[in-house]
């Protein structure tokens, strides 16, 4: 029988900082976690549909250096404080209704990103240079594995009326996505 070996995890920077944790300590660490992504989000390049944003910045920042347990807690907490009402989304955006926003499946990306971030961390690539950028790199791209999709649904199923798509199915997605750029493009919308 073989086993596989899993490097085994190491101290990211909130353990170095506090070497003797508390569940208080970790709670502290995931609301900053979240704060942080938070005052990030209000960095904003505004385009249409979906803004660039410091987000995916503080995602990474957070999931490295809390880990990925407490990176994806702090990611999630961001998130339903964001749907709870907190204008902590970027633009100072909150509460239920930003679901129906093209750029909400980035958001729902941001936790498993932490995740990941923090897992590579936990493994010591973020001390050599090109395996940390190996790892935010893969960590950047998770939020568009979800937020790409959720942008093509919600321009198809919400805003396709409005655009004159017609059929509205996440079946559709794929297909009118394309349509419904170039609509959108165009002078006449």
């Amino acid at each position: 029988m073989s086993a596989i070996a899993v490097p085994a995890r190491r101290p990211v920077l909130a353990d170095a900082l506090a070497p003797h944790r508390t569940r208080l300590q970790d709670a502290g660490l995931v609301l900053a976690g979240a704060g942080v992504v938070a005052l990030l989000a209000q960095v904003t390049i505004p385009l249409p549909l979906v803004p660039i944003t410091g987000q995916t910045l503080g995602v990474i920042l957070v999931g490295a250096s809390l880990g990925s347990r407490r990176g994806a807690a702090a990611l999630l907490t961001y998130l339903l404080v964001g749907l709870a009402g907190a204008p902590v989304f970027a633009e100072f955006m909150g509460g239920p209704a930003s679901v129906l926003s093209p750029s909400f499946g980035f958001i729902l990306g941001f936790v498993p990103a932490a995740f990941v971030a923090g897992w590579f961390a936990e493994r010591a690539w973020d001390r050599k240079p090109a395996l940390a950028m190996a790892g935010f790199v893969a960590a950047s791209v998770v939020p568009f594995l979800l937020g790409v999709p959720y942008l093509a649904m919600i321009l198809n199923a919400v805003m396709g009326a409005q655009l004159g798509l017609g059929e509205s199915s996440p079946r559709a997605c794929g297909r009118s996505s394309p349509e419904a750029w170039s609509k959108l493009r165009s002078p006449r919308c």
